[in-house]
């Protein structure tokens, strides 16, 4: 059997270079003042005594800045000003105070989270909406956690065990048997059935003989050693015999066609001193009439109804 291992990642976010700078305004003052710094780079006010900030080493105003540059917030759908910290995530962006989980709404600043369908989640919430259950369990596999997959279902790498011995499966090679999963040396010690023949264990298939378990390609003509497995055989002293077999060494004649009876399928013959016929071929000599549960004569070696002898 096949077992997929899986692990499921998080999100962590982090912030652009270009955010650490936007969110620290410069407190002008005369004394740091430069001459390309002295005015906003768009409106040409004058940038003595007030903020400003810094994009690619041209100096904005405030409103200038927020005007030219500012992001909109996903959320709240408003500039994210140059005093705010703009929280990027694959050319998205937030307020701090808008980042958070869509579903219960608690603060995603610094912390891990998933993205499903443009929708940011929480771990918690993520797990509940969309994690796998444990088919053993029946709780969350949660991201970042190994995952086993088997037949359609979902695992605890720690729960996936042996039911015998409680050793991980991972993804050694495992045995089912009423649902329930088994390494292969415990499922061979505890059900295994042992070949007649060779002694060695059946894993699958199989065939019953006189009540003992052997493997197909072991269950052949004690004759020829064609195997019998779906095929019609005869049991001679306990041992099997393909019909070929079986007529070549075994089988009487038939006294009228010569050909073997071997009795297959239910087949009747009849039996008188030493002779046997097939229940078709025990007829009269000369008029070919059947004898079966009729009185004959016997003449010579010929078998005659009560007319043809009586002649």
């Amino acid at each position: 059997m096949l077992v997929s291992v899986k692990t499921c990642n998080y999100f962590f976010l982090y912030f652009a270079a270009e955010l650490t700078r936007r969110s620290s305004l410069k407190p002008n003052s005369s004394t740091r003042m430069t001459s390309s710094h002295s005015d906003c780079h768009y409106c040409l006010q004058s940038l003595r005594g007030r903020k400003y900030a810094l994009k690619e080493e041209n100096a904005y105003c405030v409103r200038c800045y927020d005007s030219l540059f500012a992001n909109p917030c996903e959320e709240c759908k408003q500039p994210i000003e140059c005093d705010s910290k703009d929280l990027a995530y694959k050319g998205r962006h937030w307020h701090e105070r808008c980042f958070k989980c869509t579903k219960c709404s608690r603060s995603l600043v610094e912390k891990p989270f998933a993205a499903k369908d443009e929708l940011l989640l929480c771990t918690e919430c993520y797990s509940n909406e969309y994690s796998s259950k444990c088919f053993h369990c029946q709780k969350t596999i949660m991201p970042g956690s190994r995952k086993m997959e088997f037949k359609g279902t979902s695992w605890h790498e720690s729960c996936f065990v042996c039911q015998y011995c409680q050793q991980p499966l991972g993804t050694k090679p495992l045995i089912t048997k009423d649902n329930e999963n088994y390494c292969v040396p415990c499922f061979e010690k505890q059900f295994a059935h042992h070949c007649y023949s060779c002694k060695k264990v059946i894993t699958s298939g199989g065939v019953a003989y006189h009540d003992q378990p052997w493997h197909k390609e072991c269950f052949v003509c004690s004759g020829c050693k064609t195997q019998l497995s779906g095929q019609r055989f005869v049991s001679k002293d306990e041992y099997p015999y393909c019909v070929d077999c079986f007529s070549k060494f075994y089988a009487k004649k038939c006294a009228a066609c010569k050909k073997p009876i071997t009795a297959l399928g239910g087949a009747k013959f009849v039996s008188f001193e030493e002779r046997q016929w097939h229940e078709e071929c025990f007829n009269c000599a000369r008029c070919s009439v059947s004898l079966v549960g009729q009185g004959f004569l016997t003449k010579q070696d010929a078998v005659l109804c009560h007319e043809c002898g009586s002649l």
